[in-house]
């Protein structure tokens, strides 16, 4: 086997791919900083049930863990960094008071999401703990919306579910309480003959409520038909009125309703999306509400937020353009390096030319030089 033979799904960023998901990733951040969010850095390693804490089985599947050569204990490399922010909400910072928080890194899978995809995403998000209206739901929508429209993305489908809808039906009948785990792997396979099978032993408001649900699906009008078509229970009602309100502030995006869409990370507990672009199957970006992950670290806040995959997300964009440079000759005479010093303060990019090479960079298009005229460093045009 070649030694720079990398595991599978597992790929180096080259230069013009990374420029364009760090140009990305700068802006994300400084638009999420104008909402007033705080960006925070969490480890790459925790102890695993710091790390697995409120998350399902499907997140403990998707972690690498080691031993931890120092205490002993299991550690795990970070495949979400969701827990991670709320556990720092809960813990660290401590605030009584609304905390909006953003986040930026790597993550490790053991198995990819979906085909060609990384193992190795680079997660950013963005996070808001301590308030339980609606209101934080509709900023993380805003938010998830305006970073799409900032990558260029023009065409975008929002696809919004709410978990509350389940949770009714199933606490509406003590047979689905005992299934309850079953329900849900069912319907987020849209698996209708294992939900037949699973709801057999379930009251008929019950099991006609769960078969029903796979069909909800559609434009604004499934709620209307929700509502005529599920029982008439608190939960239910209240979640159909959330995703109206979501409905009305979409803006351009093309909004569907999917009231099975329970794909995520196991550890929502309200309002739901994913959001679709073209030339790519899988959902760029996930967000939700998940009240009860901050539990685990000894204080329960309200929270929701979202999360989307910047590799992922920059393969979708157009080759970024040759950056305009100028070329200037080695040297360390007192005049040059002024020049140069003042060039790149104004911005430009300035590359010194060693002797004996070429300029040869994908990265730079050197359409300009700096060359020495009667006694001053003055810059031509190549062109």
């Amino acid at each position: 086997m070649p030694n720079w033979l990398l595991p599978e799904n597992i790929a180096d960023v080259l230069p013009s791919e990374a420029r364009k998901i760090e140009d990305l990733r700068r802006a994300i951040i400084d638009n999420f900083r104008s909402y007033g969010y705080e960006l925070v850095m969490p480890p790459m390693l925790e102890y695993l049930d710091s790390l697995l804490a409120g998350a399902g089985q499907d997140m403990n599947l998707r972690t690498f863990k080691l031993v931890d050569q120092l205490s002993g204990r299991t550690i795990g490399v970070r495949a979400d960094m969701t827990t991670q922010v709320a556990r720092i909400d809960a813990h660290l910072l401590n605030r009584a008071s609304i905390t909006r928080l953003c986040y930026s890194g790597s993550v490790l899978l053991t198995r990819p999401n979906g085909l060609h995809a990384t193992r190795e995403p680079l997660q950013i998000g963005a996070e808001i703990y301590g308030h339980a209206g609606l209101e934080a739901d509709a900023e993380i929508q805003e938010l998830a919306l305006a970073s799409l429209a900032l990558a260029g993305f023009t065409q975008i489908r929002l696809d919004l579910c709410h978990v509350g809808v389940v949770r009714a039906i199933i606490a509406s009948d003590p047979a689905a309480q005992k299934n309850e785990q079953a329900v849900y792997a069912a319907l987020r396979a849209k698996d209708v003959p294992a939900l037949r099978e699973i709801t057999a032993s379930f009251g008929a408001q019950a099991r006609d409520a769960i078969l029903v649900l796979p069909t909800l699906y559609g434009d604004k009008n499934v709620i209307a038909q929700a509502r005529k078509m599920l029982p008439a229970l608190d939960g239910i009602h209240i979640a159909l009125e959330e995703l109206t309100s979501l409905l009305a502030i979409a803006g351009d995006a093309n909004v569907t309703i999917d009231l099975a869409d329970l794909s995520g990370y196991q550890y929502e507990t309200g309002v739901m999306f994913s959001i679709y672009v073209p030339g790519l199957p899988n959902a760029v970006a996930r967000g939700g509400r998940y009240n009860h992950v901050g539990e685990a670290f000894g204080r329960a806040r309200p929270a929701t937020g979202f999360s989307m995959d910047l590799r992922e997300l920059a393969r979708l964009l157009p080759s970024a353009e040759p950056k305009r440079a100028i070329c200037a000759p080695w040297g360390c005479e007192p005049a040059l390096r002024k020049k140069i010093v003042a060039l790149r303060a104004e911005g430009e990019i300035v590359i010194q030319i060693f002797p004996g090479h070429d300029n040869d960079q994908d990265e730079f298009d050197c359409n300009r030089v700096l060359e020495l005229e009667n006694g001053n460093w003055i810059i031509k045009n190549l062109d």
